[in-house]
């Protein structure tokens, strides 16, 4: 009996859910942070050649829309994230229709994001790049407004069906444009930022049921929101049959992938693959920055030594599966949901930090790891 109980643990591990679960977050975390460096090479290319481009939708005047957190930012974030939590946890009732519609339009943005490499790459061969000018909104390539319309056709299609799977890609798009327009400029920010998130997450999860009688962080996560359409539809007292049989809304803010029984969905919040995200993305620019500044080669043959050829980008990616895996293994033996970052943030940082002092980079990538002037970055395919 006991060696089949074990047997079922153990199985639970590698449940599809699960191992979807892994290669997403891991896969968004990649993507994510070489999406971002190859915005860095495009502006240090532009930068160089004096020829800025004109501002378009998604893919340029990128300087602009790229949010660098400070120290301070860092230290405000999880305060600014529980006020959320508290408003989203009273209020949801009254806020939910603008929060739903609101997410909607960030998640349709993102999603475009999302699909523009791959747009570009189908109408490369049948258009020009040229942009198509729509007066005070801005000109647009064809590949930018073919992954508009894709990702407005998906957002519209998940109102009306709120099915799993358009909302797992709309959240996987919300988590690559994160990942991508938000830069931590040293270690000290990262640090500050993790462990202030870790701190916010153990609270929301382990201690507000003493204090408000419920799990604020699982309630708020898991809570659907009432469809637009049908509210609108009651307001508007439309007829029975007019926007009455839409589904509510489970909004983007977590990944969910259900097992291979059906019997349950494993759940990951998109904080829990963006933030150490931002981590992975900042110590690929450095990986990148380090090797243009000493005139290396990308590849790690070229480095001497065991250590040097070892990345921090490889070595922190390591630390984020462990760190996964453990909060796995410790949601299995409690049976109940965990804080992820309490597993993900040691995990990551105490390696990426241990490193960086055998390396003697601690000290740079601390305060200022890019206070040199900048070389020309080698472009990176995605």
């Amino acid at each position: 009996m006991a060696e089949q109980s074990y047997s079922s643990w153990a199985y639970s591990l590698v449940d599809s859910s699960q191992v979807s679960t892994f290669l997403i977050s891991i896969l968004l975390i990649v993507y994510g942070s070489f999406r971002s460096l190859n915005m860095d090479c495009e502006n240090q290319e532009k930068d160089k050649d004096g020829n800025p481009s004109p501002a378009g939708a998604f893919n340029t005047n990128t300087n602009n829309s790229i949010q660098t957190i400070d120290s301070t930012q860092a230290l405000f974030l999880p305060i600014g994230a529980s006020v959320s939590l508290l408003v989203m946890f009273f209020f949801f009732d009254s806020v939910q229709v603008v929060f739903t519609i609101c997410t909607a339009v960030l998640a349709t943005i993102a999603f475009a994001f999302l699909l523009l490499p791959m747009c570009q790459y189908l109408t490369r061969p049948c258009a020009p790049q040229n942009k198509i000018s729509f007066g005070c909104c801005g000109r647009f390539t064809l590949a930018e407004l073919l992954s508009f319309s894709l990702s407005v056709m998906l957002v519209l299609i998940w109102v009306l069906t709120g099915h799993w799977l358009l909302m797992d890609a709309l959240a996987m798009g919300l988590c690559v444009a994160m990942i991508a327009f938000v830069r931590l400029p040293s270690l000290k920010v990262s640090c500050l930022l993790l462990s202030g998130l870790l701190i916010y997450d153990v609270f929301w999860v382990f201690f507000s049921a003493y204090i408000f009688n419920s799990n604020v962080m699982v309630k708020v996560a898991t809570q659907p929101a009432d469809n637009p359409l049908d509210v609108l539809s009651r307001k508007l007292h439309l007829g029975p049959g007019v926007g009455r049989d839409v589904p509510r809304l489970s909004l983007p803010g977590k990944l969910v992938f259900p097992s291979s029984t059906g019997s349950h969905f494993s759940m990951l919040g998109i904080g829990d693959i963006v933030m150490p995200g931002l981590l992975l993305c900042f110590v690929l620019r450095y990986d990148n920055y380090k090797k243009q500044a000493s005139g290396e080669a990308v590849g790690p043959g070229n480095m001497s030594g065991r250590m040097q050829r070892v990345s921090y980008f490889h070595c922190t990616l390591i630390g984020y599966f462990v760190g996964l895996l453990t909060a796995t293994v410790a949601s299995r033996i409690h049976r109940a949901a965990q804080p992820a970052l309490l597993y993900l943030v040691p995990f990551t940082l105490l390696p990426l930090l241990t490193m960086a002092y055998l390396k003697g980079d601690l000290r740079r990538m601390w305060s200022e790891p890019f206070h040199t002037k900048a070389s020309s970055s080698r472009f990176l395919e995605v």
